[in-house]
Order: structure tokens, then sequence, then C-alpha cells
């Protein structure tokens, strides 16, 4: 099976927060766990949208929901250190686009992870998928 190769420009991420490795956050393995990265990510996901006062779904039940997820580790992380996610959004499309991640760690730098998240818009009332509103394109794209 061809491995996942992800590579986004620098210029496209325009937000970032930090987290801790929690020790609940640790596998088998003692590190990081995929399923644990993953929950990192949607909370910068939610942080990043929260911060251009977008919420999860709008006052007519439309938002957005995630169709599919990327994710490239490069490298461990360990409890307790603090990591820095980079959010941003790209390609575009009709209904939805890419939102990504650039995953480093906060003291010195070294890359964890990209990842990136396909999403569409979703009107939750109908459930179907539903052209992104203007506002938000005008906001993003």
């Amino acid at each position: 099976m061809a491995r996942i190769q992800l590579a986004f420009p620098d210029d496209v991420f325009s937000f970032e927060t930090e987290m801790p490795v929690r020790i609940t956050d640790i596998n088998g393995a003692r590190h990081l766990g995929n399923d644990a990265l993953i929950s990192m990510l949607s909370e910068a996901r939610a942080q990043f949208l929260a911060s251009h006062g977008v919420a999860e779904t709008d006052e007519h039940q439309v938002g957005i929901i995630v169709t599919d997820l990327a994710t490239m580790y490069q490298a461990e992380s360990f409890f307790p250190e603090m990591l820095r996610f980079e959010v941003g959004m790209m390609d575009f499309n009709k209904y939805g686009g890419d939102i990504v991640f650039r995953v480093t760690k906060k003291d010195n730098g070294q890359a964890v992870a990209l990842a990136k998240y396909g999403f569409v818009f979703f009107d939750y009332e109908r459930k179907q998928v539903t052209p992104m509103p203007d506002s938000f394109r005008k906001r993003f794209g």
C-alpha cells in the first residue's frame, strides 16, 4: 500500500494554538496515541473556527461535516510535551475544502505530524450536503 505524503505551503497557516500531551494521551508504546492526536486535531479545528467567529452549526442547522482525514506521522511525542498546532484552509470547492494542520513540538520545532480534514457543508435538518455559504467563502476563500 502506498504511503500518504502531505505537504502544505507555509502561507496557508493562519492560526496557531498549543496543547499539552496529557498522560491519558499516551498509548501502550508510551508515546502519543493516534486516537489522541485526532482528538487534538479536532480541538485545534474548533479553536480555529471559533477564532474566526464560525459556529459548528448556524441558526439554519447548516454546519461543517468531516468527510475524510489523512495524517502523516513524523515523530513520536511524549507526556508532558507541549505541541503547537498550526491550522489553515485550502482547496475550496462548491461544497467545502480542506482544513490543514502542522503539528510541531513547541520547545524545539520538531515536526510531529501533518494532517488534513476534508470537509463539506451539511444541512443537518435535511440530511444533505449543501453549497458553502457565501459568508464562509468570503471569510476564508
